[in-house]
């Protein structure tokens, strides 16, 4: 197996973290509208776990190489 290391899939998580994100950053804020402060906090912590997903899926294995 020549390309046996190439083929190996990463799972560092990156993606599903881009996904948990996004479910909160859409769905927490209309499943407890009388609590605004905590529709605010999901949309800031969709933000952040999103933004640390999207770190992980594109950019890490980018700025190592450099």
């Amino acid at each position: 197996m020549v390309h046996g290391e190439h083929n190996k899939t990463r799972n560092n998580g990156g993606f599903a973290l881009i996904i948990l994100g996004a479910l909160m950053l859409f769905l927490a804020p209309n499943i407890y509208p009388n609590m605004p402060e905590l529709g605010t906090m999901s949309l800031f912590g969709g933000l952040i776990i999103g933004g640390v997903g999207f770190y992980l899926k594109f950019f890490r294995n980018r700025v190592r190489q450099q």
